[in-house]
Protein backbone atom coordinates (compact mmCIF):
# COMPACT_ATOMS: atom_id res chain seq x y z
CA UNK A 1 0.00 0.00 0.00
CA UNK A 2 1.46 3.34 -1.08
CA UNK A 3 1.40 6.62 0.79
CA UNK A 4 -1.43 7.87 -1.44
CA UNK A 5 -3.49 4.76 -0.66
CA UNK A 6 -2.99 5.28 3.07
CA UNK A 7 -3.88 8.97 2.78
CA UNK A 8 -7.11 8.40 0.84
CA UNK A 9 -8.10 5.38 2.91
CA UNK A 10 -7.49 7.23 6.17
CA UNK A 11 -9.53 10.25 5.13
CA UNK A 12 -12.47 8.20 3.90
CA UNK A 13 -12.38 5.66 6.74
CA UNK A 14 -12.44 8.37 9.41
CA UNK A 15 -15.36 10.24 7.79
CA UNK A 16 -17.35 7.06 7.14
CA UNK A 17 -16.74 5.83 10.71
CA UNK A 18 -17.84 9.17 12.16
CA UNK A 19 -21.00 9.18 10.04
CA UNK A 20 -21.89 5.60 10.97
CA UNK A 21 -21.29 6.38 14.67
CA UNK A 22 -23.58 9.43 14.55
CA UNK A 23 -26.34 7.47 12.78
CA UNK A 24 -25.89 4.63 15.27
CA UNK A 25 -26.35 7.06 18.17
CA UNK A 26 -29.54 8.46 16.65
CA UNK A 27 -30.95 4.98 16.03
CA UNK A 28 -30.06 3.88 19.58
CA UNK A 29 -31.91 6.91 20.93
CA UNK A 30 -34.97 6.03 18.86
CA UNK A 31 -34.79 2.37 19.99
CA UNK A 32 -34.69 3.46 23.62
CA UNK A 33 -38.01 5.27 23.13
CA UNK A 34 -39.74 1.89 22.70
CA UNK A 35 -40.52 1.86 26.42
CA UNK A 36 -42.78 -1.22 26.34
CA UNK A 37 -40.07 -3.49 24.96
CA UNK A 38 -37.38 -1.87 27.12
CA UNK A 39 -39.40 -2.29 30.30
CA UNK A 40 -40.41 -5.83 29.34
CA UNK A 41 -36.78 -6.94 28.90
CA UNK A 42 -35.66 -4.98 32.00
CA UNK A 43 -38.28 -6.65 34.18
CA UNK A 44 -37.53 -10.11 32.82
CA UNK A 45 -33.73 -10.03 32.57
CA UNK A 46 -32.53 -6.85 34.24
CA UNK A 47 -31.51 -3.34 33.24
CA UNK A 48 -28.11 -4.31 31.71
CA UNK A 49 -29.87 -6.77 29.40
CA UNK A 50 -32.34 -4.07 28.32
CA UNK A 51 -29.48 -1.67 27.55
CA UNK A 52 -27.69 -4.41 25.60
CA UNK A 53 -30.90 -5.09 23.68
CA UNK A 54 -31.12 -1.41 22.67
CA UNK A 55 -27.47 -1.40 21.61
CA UNK A 56 -27.80 -4.57 19.51
CA UNK A 57 -31.07 -3.43 17.93
CA UNK A 58 -29.33 -0.21 16.93
CA UNK A 59 -26.51 -2.27 15.39
CA UNK A 60 -28.97 -4.18 13.21
CA UNK A 61 -30.72 -1.03 12.02
CA UNK A 62 -27.38 0.69 11.41
CA UNK A 63 -26.33 -2.21 9.17
CA UNK A 64 -29.53 -1.73 7.16
CA UNK A 65 -28.73 1.97 6.65
CA UNK A 66 -25.08 1.37 5.65
CA UNK A 67 -25.65 2.13 1.91
CA UNK A 68 -26.70 5.68 2.79
CA UNK A 69 -24.28 6.24 5.69
CA UNK A 70 -21.31 4.97 3.68
CA UNK A 71 -22.31 7.25 0.82
CA UNK A 72 -22.58 10.28 3.14
CA UNK A 73 -19.27 9.50 4.84
CA UNK A 74 -17.50 8.92 1.53
CA UNK A 75 -18.80 12.24 0.17
CA UNK A 76 -17.51 14.02 3.29
CA UNK A 77 -14.14 12.28 2.87
CA UNK A 78 -13.79 13.24 -0.80
CA UNK A 79 -14.86 16.83 -0.06
CA UNK A 80 -12.21 16.97 2.67
CA UNK A 81 -9.57 15.71 0.22
CA UNK A 82 -10.57 18.42 -2.24
CA UNK A 83 -10.69 21.14 0.42
CA UNK A 84 -7.10 20.33 1.39
CA UNK A 85 -6.16 20.23 -2.34
CA UNK A 86 -4.83 16.71 -1.82
CA UNK A 87 -7.08 15.17 -4.44
CA UNK A 88 -6.15 17.92 -6.89
CA UNK A 89 -2.44 17.20 -6.43
CA UNK A 90 -3.02 13.45 -6.79
CA UNK A 91 -4.91 13.86 -10.06
CA UNK A 92 -2.43 16.48 -11.34
CA UNK A 93 0.38 13.96 -10.90
CA UNK A 94 -1.28 11.74 -13.49
CA UNK A 95 -2.80 9.18 -11.15
CA UNK A 96 -6.14 7.88 -12.37
CA UNK A 97 -9.26 8.12 -10.22
CA UNK A 98 -9.49 4.31 -10.46
CA UNK A 99 -6.10 4.12 -8.75
CA UNK A 100 -7.34 6.49 -6.04
CA UNK A 101 -10.53 4.54 -5.33
CA UNK A 102 -8.80 1.14 -5.33
CA UNK A 103 -7.71 1.02 -1.67
CA UNK A 104 -11.01 2.29 -0.20
CA UNK A 105 -12.97 -0.15 -2.38
CA UNK A 106 -10.91 -3.17 -1.29
CA UNK A 107 -11.09 -2.12 2.36
CA UNK A 108 -14.85 -1.64 2.08
CA UNK A 109 -15.33 -5.09 0.56
CA UNK A 110 -13.38 -6.73 3.40
CA UNK A 111 -15.28 -4.68 6.01
CA UNK A 112 -18.60 -5.59 4.34
CA UNK A 113 -17.96 -9.32 4.68
CA UNK A 114 -16.88 -8.81 8.30
CA UNK A 115 -20.12 -6.93 8.99
CA UNK A 116 -22.36 -9.39 7.14
CA UNK A 117 -20.79 -12.51 8.68
CA UNK A 118 -19.58 -11.15 12.02
CA UNK A 119 -21.41 -8.10 13.39
CA UNK A 120 -24.74 -9.18 11.94
CA UNK A 121 -24.36 -12.68 13.41
CA UNK A 122 -23.47 -11.43 16.90
CA UNK A 123 -26.22 -8.80 17.00
CA UNK A 124 -28.79 -11.29 15.69
CA UNK A 125 -27.91 -13.91 18.31
CA UNK A 126 -28.07 -11.39 21.17
CA UNK A 127 -31.34 -9.87 19.94
CA UNK A 128 -32.87 -13.32 19.56
CA UNK A 129 -32.09 -14.16 23.18
CA UNK A 130 -33.23 -10.83 24.61
CA UNK A 131 -36.07 -9.65 22.38
CA UNK A 132 -36.91 -11.90 19.41
CA UNK A 133 -38.95 -10.57 16.50
CA UNK A 134 -42.51 -11.93 16.59
CA UNK A 135 -43.40 -13.69 13.33
CA UNK A 136 -45.44 -11.52 11.01
CA UNK A 137 -44.33 -8.24 12.60
CA UNK A 138 -41.81 -7.57 9.83
CA UNK A 139 -44.50 -8.04 7.19
CA UNK A 140 -47.12 -6.16 9.24
CA UNK A 141 -49.42 -9.21 9.48
CA UNK A 142 -49.85 -8.85 13.24
CA UNK A 143 -49.60 -5.87 15.61
CA UNK A 144 -46.19 -5.28 17.20
CA UNK A 145 -45.57 -7.31 20.35
CA UNK A 146 -48.19 -9.98 19.68
CA UNK A 147 -47.44 -13.69 19.12
CA UNK A 148 -50.27 -15.97 17.99
CA UNK A 149 -50.19 -19.77 18.05
CA UNK A 150 -52.91 -22.14 16.88
CA UNK A 151 -52.67 -25.40 18.85
CA UNK A 152 -54.43 -28.74 19.00
CA UNK A 153 -54.02 -32.14 20.65
CA UNK A 154 -56.28 -33.97 18.23
CA UNK A 155 -59.41 -33.35 20.31
CA UNK A 156 -59.23 -29.81 21.67
CA UNK A 157 -58.58 -26.84 19.47
CA UNK A 158 -57.33 -23.59 20.98
CA UNK A 159 -55.45 -20.38 20.13
CA UNK A 160 -52.77 -18.77 22.29
CA UNK A 161 -51.79 -15.08 22.36
CA UNK A 162 -48.51 -14.13 24.04
CA UNK A 163 -46.68 -10.84 24.54
CA UNK A 164 -43.19 -12.30 24.86
CA UNK A 165 -41.26 -15.50 24.33
CA UNK A 166 -37.98 -17.16 25.25
CA UNK A 167 -36.16 -20.48 24.72
CA UNK A 168 -37.14 -20.55 21.06
CA UNK A 169 -40.83 -20.25 21.89
CA UNK A 170 -40.94 -22.99 24.55
CA UNK A 171 -41.56 -20.29 27.18
CA UNK A 172 -44.28 -17.70 26.63
CA UNK A 173 -45.14 -14.73 28.82
CA UNK A 174 -48.36 -12.72 29.29
CA UNK A 175 -50.42 -15.51 27.75
CA UNK A 176 -54.11 -15.46 26.85
CA UNK A 177 -55.64 -18.77 25.73
CA UNK A 178 -58.88 -18.96 23.76
CA UNK A 179 -60.39 -22.46 23.90
CA UNK A 180 -62.54 -22.91 20.80
CA UNK A 181 -64.21 -26.10 22.04
CA UNK A 182 -64.76 -25.62 25.77
CA UNK A 183 -67.74 -23.72 27.17
CA UNK A 184 -66.60 -23.98 30.80
CA UNK A 185 -63.18 -22.43 30.23
CA UNK A 186 -63.38 -20.34 27.04
CA UNK A 187 -60.59 -17.99 28.12
CA UNK A 188 -57.53 -18.54 30.29
CA UNK A 189 -54.99 -15.90 31.26
CA UNK A 190 -51.55 -16.61 32.70
CA UNK A 191 -48.30 -14.79 33.31
CA UNK A 192 -46.30 -17.70 31.92
CA UNK A 193 -46.72 -20.87 29.86
CA UNK A 194 -44.08 -23.60 29.48
CA UNK A 195 -43.92 -26.33 26.85
CA UNK A 196 -42.95 -29.59 28.59
CA UNK A 197 -43.38 -33.18 27.35
CA UNK A 198 -46.18 -32.48 24.92
CA UNK A 199 -48.10 -30.18 27.26
CA UNK A 200 -48.46 -26.48 27.84
CA UNK A 201 -47.97 -25.97 31.58
CA UNK A 202 -49.46 -22.90 33.26
CA UNK A 203 -47.99 -22.55 36.80
CA UNK A 204 -50.74 -20.11 37.71
CA UNK A 205 -53.75 -19.27 35.56
CA UNK A 206 -57.07 -17.42 35.72
CA UNK A 207 -60.19 -18.83 34.09
CA UNK A 208 -62.64 -16.27 32.68
CA UNK A 209 -66.14 -17.28 31.59
CA UNK A 210 -69.31 -15.25 30.98
CA UNK A 211 -71.35 -17.87 32.92
CA UNK A 212 -69.12 -18.21 36.01
CA UNK A 213 -67.08 -16.10 38.37
CA UNK A 214 -63.33 -15.90 37.66
CA UNK A 215 -61.36 -18.67 39.33
CA UNK A 216 -57.70 -19.56 39.68
CA UNK A 217 -55.89 -22.71 38.62
CA UNK A 218 -52.50 -24.00 39.74
CA UNK A 219 -50.23 -26.16 37.58
CA UNK A 220 -52.81 -26.34 34.82
CA UNK A 221 -51.76 -28.55 31.88
CA UNK A 222 -53.11 -28.57 28.36
CA UNK A 223 -51.97 -31.25 25.88
CA UNK A 224 -50.59 -30.24 22.50
CA UNK A 225 -49.38 -32.15 19.47
CA UNK A 226 -46.63 -29.59 18.81
CA UNK A 227 -43.01 -30.33 19.68
CA UNK A 228 -40.48 -27.69 20.84
CA UNK A 229 -38.78 -27.88 17.42
CA UNK A 230 -42.08 -27.25 15.64
CA UNK A 231 -42.93 -24.34 17.93
CA UNK A 232 -39.49 -22.86 17.34
CA UNK A 233 -40.01 -23.15 13.59
CA UNK A 234 -43.45 -21.52 13.76
CA UNK A 235 -42.11 -18.65 15.83
CA UNK A 236 -38.92 -18.23 13.80
CA UNK A 237 -38.37 -15.03 11.86
CA UNK A 238 -35.67 -14.69 9.18
CA UNK A 239 -34.51 -11.55 10.99
CA UNK A 240 -33.70 -13.71 14.02
CA UNK A 241 -31.55 -16.17 12.07
CA UNK A 242 -27.84 -15.74 11.37
CA UNK A 243 -26.18 -16.15 7.98
CA UNK A 244 -24.90 -19.62 8.86
CA UNK A 245 -28.27 -20.78 10.25
CA UNK A 246 -30.02 -19.57 7.10
CA UNK A 247 -27.54 -21.45 4.91
CA UNK A 248 -27.95 -24.63 6.94
CA UNK A 249 -31.76 -24.38 6.88
CA UNK A 250 -31.88 -23.85 3.11
CA UNK A 251 -29.41 -26.68 2.54
CA UNK A 252 -31.67 -29.07 4.47
CA UNK A 253 -34.67 -27.89 2.46
CA UNK A 254 -37.70 -25.74 3.31
CA UNK A 255 -41.13 -26.86 2.17
CA UNK A 256 -43.02 -23.63 2.82
CA UNK A 257 -42.43 -21.33 -0.21
CA UNK A 258 -42.96 -18.14 1.83
CA UNK A 259 -40.42 -19.17 4.46
CA UNK A 260 -37.97 -20.29 1.76
CA UNK A 261 -38.31 -16.96 -0.10
CA UNK A 262 -37.80 -14.89 3.07
CA UNK A 263 -34.78 -16.95 4.16
CA UNK A 264 -33.19 -16.87 0.70
CA UNK A 265 -33.73 -13.13 0.43
CA UNK A 266 -32.01 -12.42 3.73
CA UNK A 267 -29.12 -14.77 2.90
CA UNK A 268 -28.46 -13.30 -0.54
CA UNK A 269 -28.90 -9.75 0.73
CA UNK A 270 -26.12 -10.29 3.27
CA UNK A 271 -23.88 -11.67 0.52
CA UNK A 272 -24.72 -8.68 -1.70
CA UNK A 273 -23.74 -6.13 0.96
CA UNK A 274 -20.18 -5.64 -0.44
CA UNK A 275 -21.63 -4.81 -3.88
CA UNK A 276 -24.10 -2.30 -2.42
CA UNK A 277 -21.49 -0.51 -0.33
CA UNK A 278 -18.95 -0.48 -3.17
CA UNK A 279 -21.63 1.03 -5.40
CA UNK A 280 -22.24 3.74 -2.77
CA UNK A 281 -18.50 4.47 -2.70
CA UNK A 282 -18.33 4.81 -6.49
CA UNK A 283 -21.38 7.09 -6.49
CA UNK A 284 -19.69 9.32 -3.89
CA UNK A 285 -16.54 9.62 -6.03
CA UNK A 286 -18.54 10.08 -9.22
CA UNK A 287 -20.45 13.10 -7.95
CA UNK A 288 -17.77 14.85 -5.87
CA UNK A 289 -14.31 13.90 -7.17
CA UNK A 290 -14.55 15.60 -10.58
CA UNK A 291 -12.72 18.79 -11.47
CA UNK A 292 -14.70 22.03 -11.02
CA UNK A 293 -13.77 25.63 -11.85
CA UNK A 294 -15.68 26.86 -8.82
CA UNK A 295 -15.59 25.57 -5.25
CA UNK A 296 -19.33 25.06 -4.86
CA UNK A 297 -19.95 21.36 -4.23
CA UNK A 298 -23.48 21.70 -2.88
CA UNK A 299 -25.37 20.57 -6.01
CA UNK A 300 -23.07 17.60 -6.61
CA UNK A 301 -23.34 16.48 -2.98
CA UNK A 302 -27.12 16.88 -3.10
CA UNK A 303 -27.40 14.83 -6.31
CA UNK A 304 -25.25 12.10 -4.80
CA UNK A 305 -27.31 11.96 -1.59
CA UNK A 306 -30.58 11.85 -3.52
CA UNK A 307 -29.30 9.06 -5.73
CA UNK A 308 -28.01 7.14 -2.71
CA UNK A 309 -31.35 7.54 -0.94
CA UNK A 310 -33.15 6.26 -4.04
CA UNK A 311 -30.86 3.23 -4.15
CA UNK A 312 -31.64 2.57 -0.48
CA UNK A 313 -35.40 2.85 -1.06
CA UNK A 314 -35.26 0.57 -4.10
CA UNK A 315 -33.17 -1.92 -2.11
CA UNK A 316 -35.71 -2.02 0.72
CA UNK A 317 -38.63 -2.33 -1.72
CA UNK A 318 -36.88 -5.19 -3.48
CA UNK A 319 -36.21 -6.77 -0.07
CA UNK A 320 -39.93 -6.71 0.72
CA UNK A 321 -40.84 -8.10 -2.71
CA UNK A 322 -38.23 -10.85 -2.53
CA UNK A 323 -39.17 -11.84 1.03
CA UNK A 324 -42.82 -12.30 0.08
CA UNK A 325 -42.04 -14.22 -3.12
CA UNK A 326 -43.24 -11.51 -5.49
CA UNK A 327 -39.77 -11.32 -7.04
CA UNK A 328 -37.10 -13.97 -7.25
CA UNK A 329 -34.94 -13.45 -4.11
CA UNK A 330 -31.70 -13.66 -6.10
CA UNK A 331 -32.84 -10.94 -8.50
CA UNK A 332 -34.33 -8.82 -5.70
CA UNK A 333 -31.08 -8.88 -3.70
CA UNK A 334 -28.51 -8.54 -6.49
CA UNK A 335 -30.50 -6.22 -8.78
CA UNK A 336 -30.27 -2.99 -6.69
CA UNK A 337 -26.65 -3.77 -5.76
CA UNK A 338 -25.62 -4.13 -9.40
CA UNK A 339 -27.61 -1.03 -10.37
CA UNK A 340 -25.78 1.06 -7.75
CA UNK A 341 -22.44 -0.32 -8.91
CA UNK A 342 -23.20 0.31 -12.59
CA UNK A 343 -24.41 3.87 -11.92
CA UNK A 344 -21.26 4.75 -10.00
CA UNK A 345 -18.91 3.21 -12.59
CA UNK A 346 -20.79 4.77 -15.51
CA UNK A 347 -20.68 8.28 -14.06
CA UNK A 348 -17.00 7.89 -13.19
CA UNK A 349 -16.21 6.76 -16.75
CA UNK A 350 -18.18 9.70 -18.08
CA UNK A 351 -16.26 12.14 -15.89
CA UNK A 352 -12.89 10.55 -16.65
CA UNK A 353 -13.59 10.87 -20.36
CA UNK A 354 -13.45 14.65 -19.94
CA UNK A 355 -17.17 15.42 -19.81
CA UNK A 356 -18.64 17.74 -17.20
Amino acid sequence: MTLIDRLVLGRLASRIAATVFIIYGIIALVESLDTWRFNHVAEAQGLPAALLMVAMSAVRWTIKTLPVTVLMGAILGVVDLKARHELTIIKASGISIWRVVRAPALALIVASFAIALGAETVSTQINRELSPVPPGQASLLTPPGEIWLEQSDGERHYVMLARGMARGGAQLSAVTLFDLDSRDMPRIEADEALLEDGEWVFPEARVLSPDHLPRRLTDYRLPTSSTPAEISLKLASPDDMTFFELGDMLARGVADPMVRAAATMRLVKLLALPLVLTGSLFIAFAFTAGYRRHSQLGPAVLYGLILGFLVFVVTEMADRAGSTGVLDPLFAALGPALVALIIGITVLLYKEDGHT
